[in-house]
């Protein structure tokens, strides 16, 4: 029998990236470990469960990873919302707010049709610029924002309740104090 995996530990943490005084939790090693990935992708599904969900948008890159298997075992079509320039058709853009600046990201005009249940995901919530940024592409283009899903919140850095303010209901797994 396989041991249950405590998914905190396995992510690793890396002190002083991207600069002094941050510690980067890095889920390249949850990912590589195929218990903790399996596990970590049935805890983001099981709410959702026989709920008709239509879509998982994942924000590139990690959303993408997480993203699609949380679809494809929810039967539910998958949409990438990535950095401006990277979708080849027409897109929407929004531009959004990061702990250190801002960027801009997009989705296809067509990746949702009006009043479809979207899932957003990604691998951690921090200051929440990027995943309200993502909810109001999606709104933008007439999602209805079911939920957003991360293996990881940090909360003393409030994304959390930035996401909730929204009226979107914000599901995680794990917790780290800090930045």
């Amino acid at each position: 029998m396989t041991k249950t995996p405590d998914l905190a530990a396995a992510i690793r943490s890396i002190p002083d990236y991207p600069k002094p005084g941050i510690i980067f939790r890095d889920i390249t090693t949850l990912l590589g470990d195929p218990v903790a990935f399996r596990q970590a992708v049935d805890e983001l599904v099981e709410p959702y469960k026989g709920l008709g969900i239509d879509k998982i948008a994942g924000m590139e890159a990690r959303g993408f990873i997480l993203g699609g298997a949380m679809a494809h075992q929810l039967s539910a079509g998958f949409v990438p919302i990535r950095k401006k320039g990277k979708l080849p058709y027409r897109t929407v853009s929004m531009s959004y707010s990061l702990e250190y600046g801002t960027d801009e990201m997009e989705i296809h005009v067509d990746a949702v049709k009006p009043g479809e249940e979207v899932i957003l995901c990604d691998d951690l919530i921090a200051t929440g610029g990027t995943a309200v940024g993502a909810v109001q592409l999606l709104r933008q283009i007439g999602a209805k924002v079911v939920s957003a899903c991360f293996v990881i919140d940090l909360p003393d850095l409030g994304g959390r309740r930035k996401l909730e303010a929204l009226g979107v209901d914000v599901r995680t797994l794990v917790e780290f104090s800090g930045h």
